[in-house]
């Protein structure tokens, strides 16, 4: 179908593309929008929706998690509309941009919003697990960090049961990365320091 536009059908344009996507830093674009100066001088100094919601309150931190989650979800898309594989390769490129973005010198967010977008787009019954671990361990225990390391987590389960062996490897790669980027918050949820969902604060905080 795209013999004349060999670009697109190449998925790993996808990826590119995702990434550039990906790496677009809503949490700081949004706070700087509404005056807030720099998120990254905040908080826990993450561009990520729980520092967002922590120093700017809840509508900021939904419209950082609707773009985040959406940036994702429409780097999927794009690559699956053009490309063979170019879901798989568009989510992994976003994923990658929004943990290590080139014009932030690498230092993104966490990706717990990003893979909730992606896993929505490409198999959406893990998109609803991830959706559903989240809101249950966030409700029960008020961890933010807790209930995206949960979520990331079972996430995988749900495309690996469905045979889908791509998406399950994709997730799992996530998965990983997510926790390896949540280490302070492991140790800190062990010694019972982690923040919670709720707290507040506009000077520099560990917690995040």
């Amino acid at each position: 179908m795209f013999d004349d536009t060999p670009l697109l059908a190449n998925p790993w344009t996808w990826f590119a593309v995702g990434y550039l996507l990906g790496a677009i830093p809503f949490g700081l674009i949004v706070t700087r929008l509404a005056g807030m100066g720099d998120i990254r001088r905040l908080g826990s100094g993450n561009i990520g929706t729980t520092n967002v919601l922590r120093t700017g309150g809840k509508s900021l931190a939904a419209l950082t998690l609707l773009l985040d989650a959406g940036k994702g979800a429409l780097a999927v898309w794009l690559g699956q509309t053009f490309a063979h594989g170019g879901d798989i390769l568009g989510g992994m490129g976003a994923f990658i941009g929004h943990l290590f973005p080139v014009w932030l010198l690498f230092r993104g967010g966490k990706g717990v919003a990003t893979m909730l977008g992606i896993a929505l787009a490409i198999h959406p019954p893990a998109g609803l697990v991830f959706a559903a671990v989240w809101l249950l361990v966030a409700a029960v225990t008020r961890y933010s960090s807790l209930a995206g390391l949960m979520a990331v987590t079972l996430t995988p389960l749900a495309p690996a049961l469905a045979g889908r062996w791509d998406a399950t490897l994709l997730f799992a790669g996530m998965a990983v990365l997510v926790i390896a980027k949540h280490d302070e918050n492991i140790a800190r949820l062990r010694a019972g320091t982690e923040g919670k969902i709720g707290g507040r604060t506009s000077t520099p905080d560990p917690n995040g």
